[in-house]
């Protein structure tokens, strides 16, 4: 549940971060990846990082809210797999840029996704 909750407001926050200030955002990634071969694609890139971080953050806050009702983490689980997704993203996105201390920024922020996938993994008949 805390997981779920930290998730909720790391990526709520950060996708509405780029949904308010998204020309900030355009032009500072635009800079970022100037010298890339992901140039053109930055308001694409922009674009997707948000939705998958707004998607992240609000299936976490659902998952809660259906953990609490319905005793049931699939949700959740769900959540941890999309957060991943969006840290997996950002860190090829700082690779690719070369900002090295920004993707090691990324790595605890990836295992609490994968620890939040490992707590929160539906449990069915061994096969």
């Amino acid at each position: 549940m805390f997981a779920a909750a930290f998730v909720a407001i790391l990526f709520i926050q950060s996708g509405l971060d780029k949904v308010f200030d998204w020309k900030g955002n355009l032009e500072w990634l635009t800079g970022h990846f100037s010298k890339t071969f992901v140039a053109g694609m930055v308001p694409m890139m922009l674009a997707t990082i948000t939705v998958l971080e707004l998607a992240t953050g609000l299936t976490a806050v659902a998952g809660i809210f259906y953990y609490l009702f319905a005793g049931l983490n699939t949700i959740i689980f769900v959540s941890s797999g999309l957060g991943a997704a969006s840290i997996t993203a950002l860190f090829f996105g700082q690779r690719i840029a070369k900002d090295y201390p920004g993707a090691a920024v990324l790595v605890p922020y990836f295992i609490l996704v994968l620890v939040m996938m490992l707590l929160s993994r539906p449990i069915g008949p061994a096969h």
